[in-house]
C-alpha cells in the first residue's frame, strides 16, 4: 500500500501515524515524489481497518484469499507431478532392466519372488509398488516390492558388468 506526496513533512507525519499503530512503514523517494509504504498484507488490512476503508479491506482479503488458494494448489499439483514423474522414471528403469535380464538370461532363471514381480511389472507399468504388492500370489507392502525391485536392478546391474567384461576381453583377443 502506497500513499504518495510532493511534500517531505506530509510523508514523515503520515509514517509516524502509521507506526504508531505499531505498523512497519517507510518512507522512499520515487522521482520528485515522497512514498510512503507498508508491504505487509496484514499491515495493509490493518491500515483499512483503521482507516474505516472496509469494503476495500474486504476486497484485499478476498484477493490475499484467492492468491493463498491458488499457491496451495500450485503446491499441490506441482508435488503431485514430481512424484508421478519420479514413479514413471522408476517404473521405466524397472522395466529396462527386467527386460534386459529376459533377453541376457531369461527371467525364468530368476527366484519365484523376483519372478513373479518382473512380470507383473512388465504387465502392469503404471501401477504403483503399492498396487505391485497387492497383486502378488502373497501380498506384500510397498518395502518388499522395493526390495524386490532393487534385487531385479543389482542382477541386471550385474549381467551389464559381465557383458562390459566378456567385451573388454575380446577386444583384447582381436588386438
Amino acid at each position: 500500500m502506497e500513499f504518495v506526496t510532493s511534500h517531505e513533512e506530509y510523508a514523515k507525519d503520515l509514517s509516524n501515524i502509521i507506526n504508531s499503530f505499531n505498523l512497519n512503514s517507510k518512507i522512499v523517494m520515487r522521482r520528485d515524489d515522497h512514498v510512503v509504504y507498508v508491504k505487509e498484507g496484514e499491515q495493509i488490512v490493518d491500515i483499512l481497518n483503521i482507516m474505516g476503508a472496509h469494503q476495500a479491506l474486504l476486497r484485499v482479503e478476498n484477493i490475499r484469499a484467492m492468491k493463498d488458494v491458488r499457491n496451495n494448489i500450485n503446491r499441490i499439483v506441482n508435488c503431485e507431478t514430481a512424484n508421478l514423474d519420479k514413479t514413471i522414471n522408476a517404473s521405466m528403469r524397472q522395466v529396462e532392466n527386467i527386460e534386459y535380464i529376459d533377453d541376457v538370461m531369461g527371467l525364468d532363471k530368476l527366484s519365484k519372488n523376483l519372478r513373479e514381480i518382473a512380470e507383473l511389472r512388465l504387465a502392469h507399468r503404471e501401477a504403483s509398488l503399492k498396487e505391485l504388492g497387492a497383486m502378488l500370489s502373497v501380498p506384500v507392502g510397498k518395502s518388499g516390492v522395493n526390495y524386490r525391485l532393487r534385487r531385479i536392478e543389482e542382477i541386471a546391474e550385474r549381467l551389464r558388468g559381465k557383458e562390459k567384461y566378456n567385451a573388454g576381453k575380446r577386444g583384447n583377443i582381436e588386438q
